[in-house]
């Protein structure tokens, strides 16, 4: 199998190799069809849910997990490169990974400098399935520490509706308004679902 290199491999044989097992073959394709063919939503289970798919065991559900975020990790690193920030895909282009398939809301900033390269990304709430609380003081002040110019919002809808609430676009005026105080901009709100996305500045509620 590995003889054809690895990137010509199946997405079972893939989990194959994982699961190393003598039955590898049946748990693969058991765990595969469990999430309906979908490796996102499998990467994006736990360990309980991965162990009650397929009843692979403790060892082999956490080898998974271990696999799918090491591959997270080299996409965020690559992502997270020298090159600019150009518009609102290349944001788009680094969290649909790491938030798509997420059954809670989770929100990053992004802090720029004033070439617009990234600073530093950072998880600054995770919540619940239909909701997160921001503390925008907690993300202005680590736009001082930084001393970023810009910041930029990114948070996941587990509904699949990229459709801003109206919590969030009391959320996106309050730290655009504290951000001014201290001459940072926020650039952009986006919001990632599986249904596509959202960008608060294209659809003119960010100035």
């Amino acid at each position: 199998m590995l003889s054809r290199g690895v990137e010509t491999l199946t997405d079972q044989e893939l989990l194959e190799l994982l699961l190393d097992d003598g039955d590898s073959e049946r748990l693969a394709g058991a765990l595969l069809s469990s999430f309906e063919g979908r490796l996102a939503a499998l990467g994006y289970a736990d360990i309980a849910r991965l162990r009650m798919a397929a009843g692979i065991g403790l060892k082999r559900a956490a080898r998974i997990q271990a696999a799918v975020e090491l591959g997270r990790r080299v996409l965020a690193a690559r992502e997270l490169g020298p090159d600019p920030i150009g518009s609102s895909n290349d944001v788009v282009r680094i969290f649909r990974p790491l938030l798509t398939e997420m059954k809670h809301e989770e929100c990053w900033c992004l802090y720029l400098n004033t070439g617009n390269r990234i600073v530093e990304r950072q998880r600054v709430s995770q919540g619940g399935v239909q909701a997160t609380v921001v503390d925008h003081r907690l993300v202005i002040k680590r736009a001082l520490e930084l001393l970023a110019t810009q910041i930029i919002l990114v948070h996941n809808h587990p509904s699949g509706a990229a459709l801003p609430s109206e919590q969030d676009k009391i959320l996106t005026k309050k730290i655009a308004e504290a951000a001014a105080l201290f001459d940072i901009r926020l650039l952009d709100h986006l919001i990632i679902a599986r249904g596509g996305e959202y960008s608060f500045r294209q659809s003119g509620l960010l100035q």
